[in-house]
């Protein structure tokens, strides 16, 4: 409910407009309502899982709590224009359904759906002049390196300039005026031009070890309340993670995430140091048998 008020607040004289979208809250500093919402909804489907119970094996208990998170993400989407935060809250109440539900059919079940219903959005927004254009931007970003495709286009330059060993640390030309917001949602194609393709894959390690200690907390969790805020913990950083590199090759349409703990930001650094701090205090209160 706090996170909600929150994001209703862009809409008065408190909303901070930036680049075109009107995501931040002045509260004395800037702040972004849809970062509040991602940790809120991990902290209340933990809490909300533990006290259903068995009840989350039920056809009613599944859906009940697979659409609490929707007006948060409706929220996100239709007042901030954020529909990559309204992703990721989603996938993270996604992911700890999954680990809390012992029924996976429904989960096959809602891929297939997912899959054929993202084709036909695909298609649908196509005509959009804003994500349409995202879109054919990201299929054929060459026709548009003029207008929707420049920063894709530059990115790709990026990342081929980088070759195997790169340039060298602080010698990318692109960050120089020629890739819009190199510091936010392309710093992974900085990094590639200037430790190349090493350096890049070098990343992508070091997330995947932090996901996997991750696992490790959650699978030796004292209990289960725990072992859900480290999976919805993990969950966002690894979806994250995964669109931020994503639109950066272009293997989907540009939907500017950050990149955790490495792109410039203020309200994303402050609440994923925060979810670290909840997911080092649950592994903390592990005890292995001696």
């Amino acid at each position: 409910f706090v996170s909600a008020i929150l994001i209703a607040l862009v809409l008065t004289p408190l909303g901070i407009e930036a680049n075109g979208a009107r995501r931040w809250l002045n509260l004395g500093l800037s702040v972004q309502p849809a970062e509040i919402a991602k940790l809120c909804m991990i902290l209340f489907l933990a809490s909300f899982i533990c006290k259903m119970g068995k009840g989350i094996r039920t056809g009613r208990g599944f859906w009940l709590v697979l659409m609490i998170p929707v007006p948060i993400c409706l929220m996100v989407w239709k007042i901030t224009n954020n529909m990559s935060s309204a992703i990721i809250i989603f996938g993270i109440a996604l992911l700890m359904l999954f680990v809390a539900s012992p029924d996976y059919k429904r989960f096959v079940l809602m891929g297939a759906a997912g899959v054929a219903a993202v084709a036909a959005l695909v298609f649908a927004i196509i005509q959009m002049e804003h994500r349409g254009g995202r879109i054919l931007a990201w299929l054929n970003p060459e026709a548009y390196a003029s207008g929707t495709g420049f920063q894709t286009l530059q990115a790709l330059y990026a990342i081929g300039s980088g070759g195997i060993f790169g340039k060298g640390l602080g010698q990318s030309m692109q960050k120089l005026g020629f890739l819009p917001e190199a510091q936010n949602d392309m710093i992974f194609s900085i990094i590639c031009e200037e430790l190349g393709l090493f350096g890049g894959i070098a990343v992508i390690l070091l997330f995947v070890l932090l996901i996997w200690r991750f696992m490790v907390i959650a699978n030796n969790a004292s209990d289960l309340f725990g072992a859900l805020l480290v999976v919805g913990v993990m969950g966002h950083i690894a979806i994250q993670v995964i669109l931020n590199i994503a639109v950066v090759t272009n293997t989907i349409p540009n939907t500017g995430i950050s990149l955790p703990f490495i792109s410039y930001g203020g309200t994303s650094i402050l609440f994923l140091m925060i979810e670290m701090g909840i997911a080092l205090g649950v592994s903390s209160r592990i005890r292995f048998e001696e």
